[in-house]
């Protein structure tokens, strides 16, 4: 079952999803979010790199590299650690936004059975002669 399709044959625009909050956007905005994050870890990872090969190359040094070669770990350590968290807080918010798409499903999906059902036929009264 598919949110675009209305009770007729018609199939909604754009602009109408867009208007009536039926269709939720979050999905592709935070798809985007994600990707941004990401590219801002990247960024900090980048920042880790240039900052012990900066280090190594002003200490020309055997202590100068030993400072060198942990930051430079450290550094991708906590990238990696961030871009998973990151991924983390994002499929949560896909989540908690899937299950609120499923429930607009399911309850469309009750409305048209309640429509379908008839009251029972109700008997003739008796009121007690």
């Amino acid at each position: 079952m598919s949110l675009y399709a209305t009770s007729g044959r018609r199939k909604r625009s754009a602009v109408f999803d867009l208007l009536s909050l039926d269709r939720l956007l979050t999905g592709p905005v935070i798809h985007m979010i994600y990707w941004g994050g990401l590219a801002l870890i990247l960024l900090f990872g980048f920042g880790a790199v240039g900052a012990s090969a900066g280090l190594a190359l002003r200490e020309l040094s055997f202590e100068g590299l030993l400072v060198a070669i942990p930051a430079l770990v450290a550094g991708l350590l906590i990238m990696a650690v961030l871009a998973l968290l990151w991924r983390g807080a994002c499929e949560f918010f896909v989540a908690v936004f899937s299950i609120a798409e499923n429930l607009n499903i399911m309850r469309a999906q009750a409305e048209r059975e309640g429509a379908q059902q008839t009251p029972p036929a109700s008997g003739p009264m008796n009121l007690g002669d």
